[in-house]
């Protein structure tokens, strides 16, 4: 039994959140905010565990939203600022999304003409999306807004002048998972292109992929460039990061269900990379796994894939010091973001539970999925 966890036997797969490294991540965020002077508000695409939006809210300012049903659960649940991006807004529920956002961001200068007058006619903030041309990513090209012909934001040749004074902010979004260095040179190459613009607007929103919260970055450098924005242009700064709201403050628990060879070991666990962790497909990447090494470093390597019929649907190859049986444990880590608000129930697999252990230790089953979460999803 690789497991550490005293659960009292939960059935697996769950989600975990862990509420105190969840706090230890808020109360660093809350201290960014304060000494730099900005506003830090939730990525609901991120993480929309709205069970611990009481305790999110009393350190972050508010929610971001994509669409309608993002915005009505940031506005009814967490309460705060709420602010929603689309790269397009749908005729038949713009008057909804009027009634949950304080702040909508629009895509291009023809959205803002389409409707940015009935938003300021109901009180809302206006904001113009910009896409700065700046890429600084190299490992994550799918999550780069910045690529060649990307349809998310309005770069300076497309930037119709006619709309300016209809704005009361700008916004951009370029970051995945990065230092606040990245955000540096995307500033700077912002205020170039589009800095004669702010003098007259409210605020600036930075966007999320900020990895405020991992151990390495540079939370000094972030604070000097939020106070030279602010006190260069006499606006209100946002951030909106997801990641760094519950950066290893989660994890996916899974069993061993067989063990089978087919020139290598290979584990068939409850849980699925396809259906529980779809950012492994996608991205990709190697989820960590408590207690374990590299193929080969350790005395004992296994393939760990999953019981759905789909051939890919492996999660990685991994190393343990002591032999995998039938009824093992596993801890997958860093699995509160990008899990739950993804999951699906491919080939009828059951969508794991939502579990929170709380400070003193007490584990809470938030949330249980059964055969009718599958079957309404169907016709």
């Amino acid at each position: 039994m690789i497991q550490k966890f005293n659960d009292g036997g939960l059935r697996t797969p769950y989600y975990l959140i862990d509420e105190e490294k969840l706090i230890q991540n808020l109360e660093i965020l809350k201290d960014v905010s304060e000494r730099a002077g900005c506003k830090i508000l939730l990525a609901q695409k991120a993480f929309s565990m709205f069970a611990v939006y009481p305790l999110i809210k009393k350190y972050l300012a508010g929610t971001t939203a994509s669409g309608l049903y993002e915005a009505r659960l940031g506005y009814e649940e967490f309460g705060g600022e709420t602010h929603v991006f689309s790269p397009a807004y749908r005729e038949d529920e713009f008057e909804e999304i009027l009634k949950y956002a304080d702040d909508i961001v629009f895509n291009s200068p023809k959205q803002v003409k389409k409707f940015a007058e009935k938003a300021k006619q109901k009180g809302k903030s206006v904001g113009l999306r910009i896409n700065p041309e700046c890429s600084t990513q190299s490992d994550h090209a799918i999550y780069d807004p910045c690529a060649p012909g990307s349809r998310l934001g309005t770069t300076l040749l497309n930037l119709d002048e006619s709309i300016l004074p209809m704005l009361d902010g700008l916004h951009f979004h370029t970051l995945c998972e990065q230092n606040s260095d990245d955000l540096e040179i995307t500033v700077k190459v912002f205020e170039e292109k589009f800095g004669k613009y702010l003098h007259n607007m409210k605020w600036l929103n930075m966007g999320g992929g900020h990895h405020i919260t991992r151990k390495d970055y540079d939370i000094e450098r972030l604070i000097h460039i939020i106070k030279h924005i602010r006190g260069t242009y006499d606006v209100e700064v946002y951030l909106e990061p997801g990641e760094a709201v519950v950066l290893n403050a989660g994890y996916l628990i899974t069993t061993v269900i067989e063990m089978i060879k087919n020139g290598i070991n290979i584990a068939i666990l409850d849980a699925s990379a396809a259906c529980h962790m779809p950012d492994v497909l996608e991205m990709p990447y190697r989820p960590p796994l408590m207690y374990s090494g590299q193929p080969n470093e350790k005395s004992y390597t296994y393939r760990l894939s999953s019981m759905t019929c789909l051939a890919g649907d492996i999660i990685g190859d991994y190393s343990f010091d002591n032999e995998l049986n039938e009824g093992d444990r596993l801890i997958f880590e860093d699995m509160a973001l990008y899990t739950m608000v993804k999951n699906n129930t491919f080939n009828g697999m059951a969508l794991p539970s939502i579990v929170l252990r709380h400070k003193d230790g007490i584990f809470e089953v938030v949330k249980r999925f059964c055969y009718e979460d599958f079957k309404n999803r169907l016709s």
